[in-house]
């Protein structure tokens, strides 16, 4: 006898009641078999004879172990003994059931008191497709980022399952989906971003997507097959877990309005939860290998872990944040102050973890505000709704209004908050409020008119159109992460942590405070003296044989811009070493800048000690000022060679010659400027020095100390060169249009990838040689990568027919250079596996190369 539902009518109301999981009736491409505790057959799909040559009648109420072979039985046995959980479904792959050489796959599961099993003939590819997903995984995990996953995945689901759309559908908090990432053919249309109302997807149907993973329709114009059974009065076979369930007639006529031929849904799970979907359409009926299957269905697990990792790891980001926000805080606010007096600190380290537009603190029964909230009076008619939601935790809404009404009249300026209780008497909390944001949300057809009445009368007739449809949203504020709310979370932990530390804190606190404070201003004071006192004797030393009062201002001015200067270089890094190259050029720039290219510095770099270095720069200011003024830089003609060396002792000599300038003789009289020169260093760093008046120009020569040196750099002999020389300039290639041909999905993705980075404009990649000989025929190609071995085949046709139509082609091979095929292709240049995009470059590059007799 036949169970038939398809002719069941179904109220309007009754979409989220409609009986999805007993449609009486199984898809045409495998049939169906339920047997009883003792092994007798009590359903069967009346398609059995066409595919097992059994019909449903002569295997209805006679055992299967009289139906079937006993090796195929004891398997079938064996997988549904590990069915543990209802809802588990065990595969086997390649079966036999008669001992005749035909081969099934098999999806085994209990519904109710029967076994269920189901068999469609065995994949023909011969191919380990579960092991395509490591390395599918492995391309999505080099993502960092949600939008970068989703599109990842659905570029790598696509790939395996030849769909021509695949759409990553992200469920919302209203139960609303919207397609967050797609792969799509080149001539069909996209959905991205756009919005699906909760109704294309009833509440039993997202059910069935949590226990069921992956669920395929072959094909939308399937009349599809009864199941018959042996009493009409037996309940109706639960085909919640099938991969063979018929479809409701309403989602039918939904696919076909969409103009989609087969489709394929797997199911995306953080958590227990299911979060989204990998939905994928073809125009025309698809029926996928069972091993296809199922290696899509571990790809939408395993990729479910990659997201809940990155969620992990932006909630670890989010708490390290708010970890170092705690650490920022603490000294602030373990003084003693309340929290009131610190509102505006505690809010501005919030703003960083989560953001917002405004703040109320309701302290003590006080009001303190900052940014956009409401008003006193309106807060205070909101503290019912506050106090009823907090019970020491956090709470968010993107719509205040949506629990109170009046909220409405300023949703402007605070249509979303998140509470944070802080304690519970009295109640003090701090609220976040964000900002109204009007947008417009894009639908897949009207979501209003999801349903309408047909000419049948009250039935559930789908939407005709799924063009985007804009919505404009009100009232709402952009959503409160999950993140953030667990950011709110420590903050609050943090807060109230706080709290209780504060006044067992305070004198402990005040006491390492005030003397730290005494060693600081201690320290403040020595280095005052010293500076004060340097600038003193600079001033007094200056003075000698000053012209007048310009001429002391100027050369005061510039001994301690020398040395603000050389401070600077020093505490930019927090008084590291510091680079005696750049002291050079800086003082060159300050004071010799139109005469730099006259200034030459040879040698390795030298990083002196901050102890040594003030009186380094006031040697060489003195230095460069005094050849600026009467040396070899005086005029438009001389040089100077600076020249840094290291000895075996690891001290620094450094030379400075002057040549080209005016003639040079000793001076009557030493000034400041002098003593600087010949005797800082000696002097104050234990160091050498040794000055000469020579006629072609000044001579210097200073011995640093090892004990004033940090490290001794070298460095390359054209350092300042920065031109990039023309001949490393590529430009790209344009390869136009390409084909390839490879039957391993993972190497003819990283081909891909290759020949776009290398110029292709398009690229179109087949796995056998009937589709690429297809492809030519239809389609101009500009260039070809060919893997010679295809499985059972070989690309010897596709490569006849391009050198048939004039276009080159590349080989690939992973059996080196040794093949027949070679020979029938003399000089098309072979790439071995693995390669690399510099092996297929040289490839393209032979490619143009003129042929050779």
């Amino acid at each position: 006898m036949t169970v038939d539902r398809r002719h069941e009518q179904v109220d309007l109301t009754n979409c989220d009641r409609e009986p999805i999981h007993i449609p009486g009736r199984v898809q045409s491409f495998g049939c169906l078999i339920a047997v009883g505790r003792q092994w007798m057959v009590r359903y069967a799909s009346e398609n059995c004879e066409e595919m097992l040559g059994v019909s449903a009648e002569a295997m209805i109420g006679n055992p299967v172990t009289e139906l079937l072979s006993d090796s195929a039985v004891h398997d079938i046995r064996s997988r549904l003994q590990s069915l543990s959980l209802s809802d588990m479904v065990e595969r086997l792959f390649g079966i036999d059931l008669f001992e005749d050489g035909r081969l099934f796959d098999a999806a085994l599961h209990q519904s109710g008191d029967h076994f269920v099993m189901e068999f469609e003939p065995a994949g023909a590819e011969g191919r380990d497709f579960q092991s395509y997903v490591r390395p599918m995984i492995a391309r999505v995990r080099t993502h960092d980022d949600l939008e970068g996953i989703c599109n990842e995945g659905a570029r790598q689901l696509r790939a395996l399952t030849g769909f021509d759309r695949v759409m990553v559908y992200r469920f919302g908090e209203d139960g609303s989906g919207q397609v967050f990432a797609e792969s799509v053919k080149s001539n069909m249309d996209g959905f991205l971003s756009l919005r699906f109302p909760a109704s294309d997807i009833p509440k039993q149907a997202r059910e069935l997507y949590q226990r069921n993973l992956l669920r395929i329709i072959a094909d939308v114009d399937d009349p599809t097959v009864a199941i018959q059974t042996q009493d009409l009065e037996n309940e109706p076979l639960d085909l919640s877990m099938s991969t063979l369930r018929a479809v409701s007639p309403i989602h039918v006529e939904y696919l076909q309005n969409m103009g989609v031929g087969a489709s394929m849904s797997v199911s995306i799970m953080k958590r227990g939860k299911l979060w989204g979907l990998f939905a994928c359409h073809h125009s025309t009926a698809h029926v996928l290998s069972y091993s296809v299957r199922t290696a899509a269905e571990l790809f939408g697990e395993l990729f479910a872990f990659v997201l809940d990792q990155l969620e992990a790891d932006l909630l670890r980001d989010e708490m390290i944040r708010a970890d170092a926000m705690r650490d920022k805080l603490m000294p602030r606010l373990a003084d003693g102050d309340d929290l009131a007096s610190q509102f505006d600190t505690i809010i501005e380290n919030m703003a960083d973890i989560v953001p917002h537009d405004g703040a109320v603190g309701w302290i003590n029964k006080r009001f303190h505000a900052r940014g956009a909230t409401p008003s006193e009076d309106q807060f205070r008619e909101l503290l019912p709704l506050l106090e009823e939601k907090l019970q020491m935790r956090v709470y968010a809404t993107k719509s205040i209004a949506a629990e109170h009404e009046p909220a409405a009249d300023y949703a402007a300026e605070a249509a979303g908050l998140l509470s944070i209780p802080l304690s519970r008497t009295p109640r003090d909390f701090v609220v976040l409020f964000r900002k109204e944001v009007a947008k417009q949300v894009s639908w897949a057809g009207n979501p209003k008119k999801a349903v309408e009445n047909s000419r049948f009368g009250d039935r559930l007739t789908p939407r005709k159109s799924f063009e985007a449809w804009t919505e404009e949203v009100r009232g709402e504020s952009i959503s409160w992460s999950d993140a953030q709310l667990r950011a709110a979370e420590a903050f609050r932990t943090t807060l109230v942590e706080l709290i209780l530390r504060i006044a067992d804190q305070n004198a402990q606190e005040r006491a390492r405070s005030s003397e730290k404070q005494e060693l600081l201003i201690a320290e403040l004071n020595h280095r005052v003296r010293n500076i004060l006192n340097l600038i003193r004797g600079l001033v007094q030393q200056s003075n000698t044989g000053s012209g007048s009062v310009e001429d002391f201002a100027e050369v005061v001015g510039s001994r301690i811009h020398a040395l603000a200067r050389a401070h600077d270089q020093i505490t930019r890094e927090h008084w590291a070493p510091a680079s005696l190259k750049e002291l050079i050029r800086n003082e060159c720039q300050a004071y010799a800048e139109n005469s730099v290219d006259r200034v030459k510095v040879s040698g390795p770099d030298a990083y002196l000690k901050p102890e040594a270095f003030t009186a380094i720069a006031l040697v060489i200011h003195e230095l460069l000022t005094n050849c600026v003024k009467y040396g070899a830089l005086s005029d438009s003609s001389g040089t100077i060679a600076i020249d840094i060396a290291e000895r075996e002792d690891h001290s620094l000599d450094l030379q400075w010659r002057e040549s080209g300038g005016p003639v040079v003789k000793a001076p009557s009289r030493r000034g400041f400027g002098s003593t600087i020169i010949e005797r800082s260093i000696p002097y104050e760093l234990g160091g050498e020095a040794d000055i000469r008046f020579e006629l072609t120009g000044l001579r210097a020569d200073y011995v640093l100390p090892a004990n004033c040196i940090q490290r001794i750099e070298d460095q390359p002999a054209a350092e300042d060169e920065r031109s990039v020389p023309e001949a490393t300039k590529k430009e790209m290639r344009d390869l136009g249009r390409a084909l390839i041909v490879e039957d391993n999905l993972i190497i003819a993705l990283d081909a891909e990838e290759m020949l776009k980075a290398l110029g292709a404009r398009e690229i179109d990649v087949v796995g056998g040689v009937g589709e690429a000989l297809r492809r030519l025929n239809n389609d101009d190609f500009d260039i070809a990568l060919l893997d010679i071995n295809l499985g059972n085949e070989n690309s010897a046709p596709v490569a006849q027919r391009l050198t048939e139509i004039g276009k080159p082609f590349i080989f690939t091979t992973g059996y080196g250079e040794n093949s027949a095929i070679l020979e029938r292709f003399p000089g098309t240049p072979v790439v071995a596996k693995p390669y690399r995009r510099e092996d297929v470059e040289r490839a393209l590059t032979k490619l143009d190369e003129p042929a050779t007799d």
